[in-house]
């Protein structure tokens, strides 16, 4: 696959175990957001970090985001950065307004409920813990994201088993394909 690739890990980050790094060790150009701090997030910091992430690149990439990284997409998106992406690929999104959720981070509540303006889909479980399947459909149709969920996959991490993770792998080049075109 020829597109560059930016992997947008969520709150603790992603371990050996996860789709991600598996993803990034298979391709050495996919690259992850660097975060000073990934245990107490804070909004504005995380926006500027991916948007340096994105001024690297030589050309618009693909964002590659899990959990709470999806909201930092959204939230880059409305911050009114020049830098384009090609699109993004939003998997297992968290409801960052549960009230189940780890209150370590700052700023990324409400969700942010506005259309992307650029391609993207969701990718979602029918039994993730840190978001229900009609809250993810709210998400992507708010976000004017095409909307895939894949079954009983937890919160698609590699807890749940999502370490190599093929299938998502092909809906990612898919994807890449289709705004590339």
């Amino acid at each position: 696959m020829d597109y560059e690739v930016l992997t947008l890990a969520g709150l603790w980050n992603s371990g050996a175990a996860h789709w991600q790094t598996q993803w990034e060790a298979r391709h050495p150009g996919w690259v992850r957001v660097p975060h000073r701090d990934w245990d107490t997030p804070d909004r504005a910091e995380w926006v500027a970090e991916l948007d340096a992430a994105i001024a690297r690149c030589q050309r618009p990439p693909v964002l590659a985001a899990h959990s709470l990284s999806c909201s930092l997409v959204g939230r880059w998106a409305a911050s009114g950065s020049p830098l384009k992406i090609a699109g993004a690929f939003l998997v297992a999104p968290s409801d960052t307004d549960a009230p189940s959720y780890p209150d370590c981070t700052t700023g990324f509540q409400p969700m942010l409920l506005a259309r992307l303006p650029f391609p993207s889909i969701v990718i979602a479980s029918s039994d993730d813990p840190y978001v229900s399947p009609q809250r993810a459909r709210q998400f992507a149709q708010a976000w004017g994201s095409e909307y895939v969920e894949i079954g009983n996959a937890g919160h698609i991490n590699g807890d749940a088993g999502y370490g190599p993770w093929p299938e998502g792998e092909r809906l990612l080049r898919d994807f890449c394909e289709k705004v590339h075109r």
